[in-house]
């Protein structure tokens, strides 16, 4: 298993500093459980292989905007799905210690790089402002534990705009490399924080080590040394492991040959996600609700 890892002798330091400092008792227990992790270092590991589905394909079936109000538009898609099967739980789930939701498998539906809405059902309906910007639908097959499908045909990309009259019109498709951000996302709860899915999609290109590449910045923002930044040369989803409790960040961006960021539409994102060793409040959702 490929491992890259950032020793943070600063991370241990200032934790243990810290627990000397307190005289509260739940403050102390609270800290050493995150000196625990701290003194590890933050790594990323590949994910054991998943279930291949030969022949899994998505599509669009259709487009379409209706305008609502003065200056938005209700566009609704609908999507063809083959040789896959939504809702159905992924076979090897119970083993891939990760977070893996309750309602199965599904499509990631990613408008403009922004956070995925997770599928069930193959159609979804945004409301988007009538400005004519461009717009990039990124929508894939995803297993019920969130690794995308990464064979031809399992992902499809739109290029749309919605003009000033709230009709729909359909753009050429993009030629130029593209990254999609996918997880981590949302709040990560008890086990749940011990394999964090590092998962996005790339678009007209591949990845290798004289080609183009993600650069991935991780970072817990509570625990500011518990960080690591690597590059990326091969498509695979990977595991984050012991970056601690707190708010927590990933930022992606796609580099070309030469180690510059790629030009073009859709090459960065960035996501702030939580890790907690319990429910985050007693009004928050639990994760599986939150990040599917």
């Amino acid at each position: 298993m490929k491992k890259h890892a950032l020793l943070i002798p600063v991370a241990c330091a200032a934790l243990l500093s810290a627990s000397c400092g307190s005289s509260d008792t739940t403050k102390d227990k609270a800290v050493t459980q995150d000196s625990v992790i701290a003194l590890k270092p933050v790594a990323i590991s590949t994910v054991t292989p998943s279930p291949d589905f030969p022949g899994a394909a998505l599509s669009i079936a259709s487009v379409k905007a209706e305008k609502v109000g003065k200056d938005s538009a209700k566009v609704s898609f609908a999507f063809d799905v083959k040789n896959y099967e939504l809702k159905m739980q992924t076979s090897d789930n119970g083993t891939k210690m990760c977070n893996n939701s309750d309602k199965g498998q599904h499509i990631h539906f990613i408008l403009d790089n922004g956070a995925y809405k997770a599928l069930y059902e193959p159609k979804n309906e945004v409301t988007l402002p009538n400005d004519g910007k461009d717009h990039y639908l990124m929508a894939f097959l995803s297993r019920s534990y969130h690794e995308s499908i990464k064979t031809k045909g399992a992902a499809v990309v739109y290029h749309f705009k919605i003009d000033e009259k709230g009709n729909l019109k359909k753009l050429d498709d993009p030629k130029t490399p593209m990254l999609f951000y996918s997880r981590p996302k949302g709040d990560y709860v008890g086990k749940d924080v011990t394999n964090v899915l590092l998962d996005f999609y790339v678009w007209n290109c591949s990845l290798a080590a004289d080609g183009y590449k993600v650069k991935a910045e991780i970072s817990n923002e509570t625990v500011p040394a518990q960080q690591l930044t690597t590059t990326i040369d091969k498509w695979e989803p990977h595991f984050i492991q012991n970056l601690g409790f707190g708010k927590c960040k990933v930022s992606l961006t796609l580099m070309d040959k030469d180690g510059k960021a790629a030009d073009g539409p859709m090459t960065t994102a960035s996501r702030a996600f939580n890790l907690a060793a319990g429910e985050v409040s007693s009004a928050a959702p639990k994760a599986d609700t939150t990040i599917k």
